[in-house]
């Protein structure tokens, strides 16, 4: 019995498909782009192409995705199509086939509107007990995806847990202006603060997830790198979270000075991940401490399958300013 993963040419995707293979577990990739990683080329929108490669499956993790820098690109019903449909197709088969557990990666963007607190209040401390409210089409299409997975543990006793990850891509910051005030490495590094993984941490967290899932039945669980804030910083972080950071990990600011870095000045909002650990056994490894510890002895501090994943892109063509459009 296999494991089918799809997206399988994203980042995620191929982090799962690298990781399996190197594993030796049977492991069966599918997306619409041909890769090495990529054994069935098609759509998940294909109901009779996903039941095919359905047949056999022990496992699913399901990572294909419309992202939030194609809100710009796709249509809204494109979306729907992928997101959605595309994510049923992929419960109605599962549960025809006995799949024993189906993991969706889904996205901390779910929040939406709810991550940015109005002016003058706390950062926001996001645990799984916030309520959405959907900013765009991706946001929508991403909890509804969520409501579904819920909705066939319930009716056809599918184990699906979903997992709301944080940002792990490589590529360049999608905001140009947080581009021009901090470097790339500057603003990856903060970012582990409060809202970043590494994607070895979310391979390790899906493979959990896949062994808890027939004893956990449904759950939503956020994965980020472990917050060293606590929840009494947040209204000090709406207005000195550089002060903050210097009283939670005092040893940061030599090696900031250093690389000539600079902490944030606010903070909005702060990922915890303490029922993930709790309740899938997860350790994430690679956290705000230890990327200091390995730049403080000259080493790349993404884990390995990061560098070997590298940076992917999520558009064939370029634009204006050389990345890619977002719409908010």
């Amino acid at each position: 019995m296999s494991i089918l993963v799809t997206g399988s040419a994203g980042h995620l995707g191929e982090a799962l498909m690298r990781h399996l293979r190197a594993q030796g577990r049977a492991a069966v990739g599918l997306d619409l782009v041909a890769s090495p990683y990529t054994d069935r080329v098609g759509s998940i929108v294909d109901r009779a192409f996903v039941d095919r490669a359905m047949r056999g499956m022990r496992a699913v993790l399901h990572t294909a995705t419309l992202h939030k820098p194609h809100v710009a690109t796709h249509t809204r019903q494109a979306f729907v199509d992928v997101n959605i449909s595309g994510t049923l197709n992929l419960l109605e088969a599962a549960a025809a086939n006995g799949v024993a557990a189906f993991v969706f990666t889904s996205t901390t963007s779910a929040f939406g509107d709810a991550l940015v607190p109005p002016p003058g209040a706390p950062a926001a401390w996001i645990t799984e007990d916030v309520a959405p409210i959907a900013k765009n089409i991706y946001g929508a299409t991403k909890t509804a995806a969520e409501d579904l997975c819920r909705l066939f543990r319930r009716k056809q006793r599918l184990p699906c847990l979903v997992l709301r990850t944080s940002r792990f891509f490589p590529e360049p910051d999608d905001d140009p202006g947080r581009r021009a005030d901090y470097s790339d490495a500057n603003l990856k590094t903060n970012e582990f603060l409060y809202r970043r993984a590494d994607v070895q941490d979310l391979v390790d967290a899906h493979l959990l997830a896949i062994e808890r899932a027939p004893s956990i039945g449904f759950g939503r669980y956020i994965l980020s790198a472990t917050t060293p804030f606590r929840p009494e910083d947040c209204a000090e972080l709406r207005t000195d979270a550089a002060a903050v950071v210097h009283r939670r990990v005092p040893d940061c600011e030599a090696e900031y000075a250093r690389h000539g870095w600079r902490l944030p000045a606010q903070i909005e909002r702060v990922y915890v991940n303490a029922l993930a650990r709790e309740e899938l056994g997860w350790t994430p490894r690679y956290d705000f401490a230890y990327r200091l510890a390995r730049l403080r002895a000259g080493e790349d501090p993404r884990s390995p399958l990061a560098q070997a994943i590298g940076t992917k892109g999520y558009h064939g063509a370029a634009y204006a300013d050389g990345l890619y459009p977002v719409e908010g």
